[in-house]
């Protein structure tokens, strides 16, 4: 399914407070950490409760989507979230769930903020090599939330509320998205000065190193990749006049990068076989995110001539994308048929063959394909979004708007769908409908006037029906509810 829209930097009222970090890897033996971890957790609490780090993070994570290049792509968001869970469950200390997400950037860099949750710059993923290096960074930023180091570091700058500490650095969450505007807001906004007071201690850096390769060794992926992926971030930085963004605020000294080789060498050999499904996202991430469609179909068909992806199918796969997107739609159902017919179920042909049929105005093949794979994933994003789209491109709205509510009760924070459900309604000319749901949208942007605005135009098409208009009211309660309590902090 094809991002209905797309967000940009608006500016930063609020902010994060997150590191951008370096991946190497520190370590101890395998296995010896779990019982010397310090006990962080009553530590940190003194400054920052869980519950409040969650509602931080919760606030932090609603502006990223209204100000980030967010990527709200159901194929991907579910492929970095699984590989993200991985990991996760390999961690201790998790406190609550985990949320990771893609940010549309080719720079190399990754972050974690309060409440678990991690984002990874696209060019985290367009140049790695495989899986494993990818895990790597997300492994030592996992480490960061689990440790609970923001906490920590907001226990030394108790004179600060959360919020503030947030906000002193929020120019930050500008530059992950947009280096050059980032670096205006920080000195228009007297964050420069103040950027070098929120990096993590040295031993807050390897703890998470130690304890991250940990985590990627248990989690079945190659503890070395973590180095392997240092050595792309070196290689930058030989050949770039500016360091990379993840060696700006933390440079990585030779001592650690030695340290870092040494420890390698107490992991065995973990071989592994290429990661379809990496690959497949990282030539869905270059076709559909980083090229131009001109440039993607050339680059895709030199990469299929050459078979120079790790695996051939993932590189026709971003060859049928190009094709889509240059309106070659005959060429891109060929081979994404043929692609489909070797791997039945995988999501990203099924994606890529709705967004072909609609191409072609075969919204009909697409229903019929999609409630088939409905029956074995009832509540898969992928399948749920795609058949709802397809639902709305056959003029079938009111099952849009059965499966997609449904689908709202489980996955209560999908803009996709709640764009989809706005649409929906909006062709039933049901109005009530349409502005509700825009209103649950602008609240996950964390724009809660604007929210309550929606819900009062929907106020005015409930007619007589006052259970209706009791809802309505108790939702607007809660947005202006969600408003001070950001304030209390």
């Amino acid at each position: 399914m094809r991002q209905l829209f797309r967000t940009g930097i608006l500016g930063v009222s609020m902010g994060i407070a997150a590191a951008l970090l370096p991946v190497t890897s520190v370590g101890q033996s395998i296995g010896s950490d779990k019982n010397t971890l310090p006990d962080i957790g009553v530590v940190a609490s003194e400054v920052l409760t869980l519950d409040k780090e969650m509602l931080v993070g919760d606030a932090i994570m609603r502006q990223m989507r209204g100000q980030a290049p967010v990527i709200d792509d159901p194929v991907l968001t579910e492929y970095i979230q699984d590989l993200g869970n991985r990991l996760v469950l390999q961690a201790e200390n998790t406190k609550f769930p985990f949320e990771f997400f893609i940010i549309n950037n080719s720079v190399m860099n990754a972050f974690a903020f309060y409440g678990g949750h991690v984002g990874v710059h696209s060019g985290i993923i367009t140049r790695a090599d495989t899986e494993s290096e990818v895990a790597s960074v997300l492994a030592h930023e996992v480490t960061h939330v689990t440790q609970r180091h923001l906490a920590r570091r907001a226990l030394s700058q108790q004179r600060s509320s959360p919020l503030q500490i947030a906000s002193m650095v929020g120019s930050i969450l500008l530059a992950m998205a947009n280096p050059e505007a980032g670096i205006a807001a920080m000195q228009t906004s007297s964050a420069m000065a103040s950027q070098l007071n929120i990096d993590y201690t040295r031993s807050n850096e390897q703890e998470a190193d130690r304890i991250g390769i940990d985590i990627l060794y248990q989690a079945g992926f190659d503890p070395k990749a973590a180095s392997t992926f240092f050595g792309k971030m070196a290689e930058e930085y030989r050949t770039s006049s500016r360091p990379p963004e993840r060696l700006l605020t933390h440079p990585l000294t030779e001592k650690r990068i030695a340290d870092a080789r040494n420890r390698m060498r107490r992991y065995p050999d973990v071989r592994l076989r290429p990661s379809l499904s990496f690959n497949l996202a990282k030539a869905r991430l270059l076709a559909r995110y980083q090229f131009e469609p001109d440039y993607a179909l050339e680059h895709f068909k030199a990469v299929v001539e050459n078979d120079t992806f790790a695996i051939r199918d993932a590189g026709l796969y971003g060859l049928a994308i190009a094709y889509l997107a240059n309106e070659e739609n005959l060429k891109a159902k060929q081979i994404n048929d043929q692609l489909l017919a070797r791997t039945p179920g995988n999501l990203f042909y099924i994606d890529l063959a709705t967004d072909i049929a609609l191409a072609m105005d075969q919204a009909e093949e697409a229903i019929t394909m999609l409630r088939k794979e409905l029956q074995h994933k009832p509540r898969n994003s992928v399948v749920v979004l795609n058949l709802a789209n397809a639902y709305i491109a056959n003029n079938n709205h009111k099952a849009a708007i059965e499966l997609l509510r449904d689908y709202l009760l489980v996955h209560p924070q999908d803009q996709l769908a709640y764009q989809l459900l706005s649409n929906a309604y909006k062709a039933e000319k049901s109005f009530k409908g349409m502005h509700q749901s825009k209103a649950e949208l602008l609240a996950l942007y964390g724009a809660y006037p604007n929210a309550i605005d929606e819900l009062q135009h929907a106020y005015n098409y409930t007619g007589d029906d006052h259970l209706e208009k009791q809802r309505i009211r108790a939702r607007i309660q809660q947005f202006r509810d969600e408003q001070e309590k950001l304030k209390q902090f």
